[in-house]
């Protein structure tokens, strides 16, 4: 008894790392109050070192950061690793879902515990989920244009975050150019890009605001999958009363983020209109055409995937039974 009450009591430290930068409503509204949380929750037995802005290393490389033990918990989204984690994809899939609570609980559903994700994808890999955000669904922003109806991007070169938003940009019979979230600024300060597929509520975060001209809102041309996991190695390494604590925030801490991300988005809107970016709703046959447009990607994306042996279908179906 006395060895195990010791055990219990060691202290753990682990290290944080994100690419997202100071003052991001994540890290500051999400992750951080997380790390305080399970350090209040643990009585002080579980403590961080949080690296932002990634000072740990590039957002690509923080899978196989992770995995190699250089952070013990690392942010990872999908879109930047698609070669390892194809299938995640599904929660970034255009016109399935209107709001982030929606999205987020159904991909927690599938990526933790038991799920199709968590046994396909996080397991081959060595790591498993601590939490997880679906962002609200991305419009499109243009940096010099106003938007006056779906021909406008027609030839566009717009940014997207690769998988199945490239496939979203496609179908504008606009040009997609991947690339991660913090080169965004430079890219279109500079013309590189016309716009880029994005969420209201990470505009201010990454100071965008000055380079836009307009937007759309109401739509939905896919989203983004914002995953924070460990590896096995490490989560193994844990005391057992520590993986409880971490398991049993999970959910919790994954539905309370993707309400903050929701509010978020609703709230600058209404600082971008203030701003002068117009905020175009399209109308009643562009709408209609969008529709049309995005429900081929599902189909398509679930198909590509499983022609490489993957199960792109069945995780589809799954995730389409948890939105339910």
């Amino acid at each position: 008894m006395l060895v195990a009450g010791q055990a219990k009591a060691e202290p753990v430290k682990l290290r944080v790392a994100d690419s997202f930068p100071t003052g991001h409503y994540i890290g500051e509204k999400i992750t951080k109050v997380w790390m305080s949380e399970l350090t209040k929750r643990s009585n002080g037995a579980v403590t961080f070192e949080y690296y932002p802005a990634e000072q740990l290393g590039k957002v690509k490389d923080m899978l196989t950061l992770t995995q190699s033990g250089v952070t013990d918990i690392g942010y990872v989204p999908p879109s930047f690793v698609t070669d390892k984690m194809p299938l995640s994809a599904v929660a970034e899939l255009p016109a399935s879902f209107t709001e982030s609570c929606q999205g987020t609980m159904a991909y927690f559903k599938l990526a933790h515990g038991n799920g199709i994700l968590a046994k396909q994808e996080f397991a081959p890999l060595g790591i498993h989920l601590l939490f997880t955000i679906v962002l609200p669904p991305y419009q499109v922003f243009l940096g010099k244009k106003d938007i006056e109806g779906l021909k406008t991007f027609e030839g566009l070169k717009i940014r997207s975050s690769g998988g199945a938003k490239e496939l979203a940009v496609r179908k504008l019979s606009a040009v997609p150019i991947s690339m991660s979230t913090p080169e965004v600024y430079e890219a279109l300060s500079r013309g590189t890009i016309d716009g880029m597929l994005f969420p209201y509520s990470s505009i201010y975060s990454y100071d965008l605001q000055g380079l836009l001209k307009s937007a759309t809102i109401g739509e939905n041309f896919g989203s983004f999958v914002v995953n924070y996991v460990i590896s096995d190695r490490r989560w193994k390494a844990l005391p057992p009363d520590v993986r409880k604590l971490f398991d049993d925030m999970a959910e919790e801490t994954s539905s309370r983020a993707c309400k903050i991300s929701q509010a978020g988005e609703v709230a600058d809107q209404d600082r971008l209109r203030k701003a002068g970016v117009h905020l175009v709703t399209l109308g009643a046959a562009d709408k209609a055409a969008v529709r049309k447009h995005m429900s081929g990607v599902n189909a398509e994306w679930a198909q590509a995937l499983d022609k490489r042996g993957k199960p792109g279908t069945q995780v589809l179906k799954a995730f389409e039974e948890a939105l339910q």
